[in-house]
């Protein structure tokens, strides 16, 4: 995707979003986990690959708990909208916006 191109470490934030709120995909989760030597190696990190990707962003040990919250908040307020939020929608408007832009 263009989204991604140049941009690896995008994919990895959204997968770390998607994760926190439950919804990362167990074959995304088995990429992740044999992915984690070389992540560690890249970014010169011990740890999981979530602990790798919350280092090299700096984010607080409660960062997770945060980011379920609003996904809980999020998808509440599109449902009583009719709208559907899917997983993957808000991992992308929370990395831009939270993570990307700021």
């Amino acid at each position: 995707m263009q989204r991604y191109a140049g941009k690896p470490f995008l994919r990895l934030l959204e997968c770390y979003v998607l994760w926190a709120v439950g919804e990362l995909m167990p074959e995304d989760n088995q990429k992740l986990l044999a992915m984690t030597p070389r992540l560690r190696d890249l970014y010169k990190r011990q740890g999981s690959w979530q602990e790798i990707i919350a280092g090299e962003m700096d984010l607080p040990a409660d960062f997770p708990q945060h980011i379920k919250a609003l996904w809980s908040q999020n998808k509440q307020r599109a449902e009583n909208s009719g709208v559907e939020l899917s997983a993957e929608d808000f991992a992308r408007m929370f990395v831009d916006h939270n993570l990307v832009n700021h």
